[in-house]
C-alpha cells in the first residue's frame, strides 16, 4: 500500500479538493498501484509533522489558504524537504513551499505571505498585479527538469485559482539557495519550482488535479504517484 498524505483543511465542496483526492486514484489505477490518500489538517502539524507523517510515503500540500495553521503547512514541506520525501504542492501549496524555502536561508527567517501578514518586511510570496483565478494558461517548461519529464513535452495549458505568486524580488536569493524556476508562463513569471536532487520536490502555482480524468490522470500527478510508490518499496 502506497500511502499519500494530503496536508490541508480538507473542504468537500470545495472543486480542488475533490479534484486532489481523485486525480490520486486516476493515477494510482493507471499505474497499477494500490494507493491510500488521506488528509492531514494542518493544526496537526506544527512541531510533530515528522510524527504525523511518518505512516506516509509522500505529502501533497494542497490548494486551500490561509490555511487554519500556516506553522503546519511550513513544517511538513520542512519534513519532506529534508528527509527526501517525495512532495507536490499545487497553488497554495507553491507558495508555502516558497515561503518555507525562503525561511531556510540565512537572513530571511522572517519570509512572510500577504495572504497572513500583509505588512511584513519580506514579502516573499505577495498579491499578485493580477488575479490568476479561473485563467488557463500556457506554461513553457525547463529542459530536462523533473516537471518537463513527468509532462513529456516543454508547454503545458493550466489551470489557476489563485490571487498570490512568489514575489520577483526573492527569485535570485532563492536561485542562489538551489531552486529551480522550471516552468513560467509567455510574461516569464515564476509558475513550477523544484528542488534538484532531491526524489521529487515539485510545486505548481497552477492546479493541475483539476484537468485530471479516470481516462487521462495528469502526468505530473502521475510521477508523484509514481515517486510514491518508489519511496514505500523502498
Amino acid at each position: 500500500m502506497t500511502r499519500i498524505a494530503i496536508v490541508g483543511d480538507h473542504r468537500p465542496d470545495h472543486e480542488t479538493h475533490a479534484a486532489t483526492s481523485a486525480a490520486i486514484a486516476h493515477a494510482a489505477t493507471r499505474l497499477g498501484v494500490d494507493a491510500d490518500a488521506a488528509w492531514i489538517p494542518t493544526e496537526s502539524l506544527p512541531g510533530r509533522a515528522a510524527e504525523v507523517l511518518a505512516p506516509f510515503a509522500a505529502v501533497w500540500i494542497a490548494p486551500g489558504s490561509p490555511y487554519r495553521s500556516m506553522q503546519g503547512a511550513l513544517d511538513a514541506v520542512t519534513h519532506a524537504r529534508t528527509s527526501g520525501m517525495p512532495l507536490l504542492g499545487t497553488c497554495a501549496g507553491f507558495q508555502h513551499v516558497v515561503v518555507e524555502l525562503a525561511r531556510s536561508l540565512p537572513g530571511m527567517a522572517d519570509a512572510a505571505h500577504a495572504e497572513y501578514d500583509p505588512g511584513a518586511a519580506q514579502l516573499v510570496v505577495d498579491e499578485l498585479a493580477c488575479s490568476l483565478a479561473g485563467s488557463a494558461m500556457d506554461v513553457d517548461l525547463l529542459e530536462e527538469s523533473v516537471a518537463a519529464r513527468a509532462y513529456g513535452r516543454r508547454r503545458t495549458t493550466e489551470r489557476y485559482y489563485c490571487r498570490f505568486g512568489l514575489n520577483p524580488q526573492y527569485v535570485a536569493p532563492l536561485d542562489d539557495a538551489g531552486m529551480v524556476i522550471s516552468g513560467r508562463d509567455a510574461a516569464g513569471e515564476p509558475r513550477v519550482v523544484e528542488l534538484p536532487g532531491h526524489p521529487f520536490f515539485v510545486a505548481t502555482l497552477f492546479v493541475p488535479q483539476t484537468a485530471s480524468t479516470a481516462a487521462e490522470p495528469h502526468p505530473l500527478v502521475e510521477a508523484f504517484v509514481a515517486a510514491a510508490h518508489r519511496r514505500s518499496g523502498a
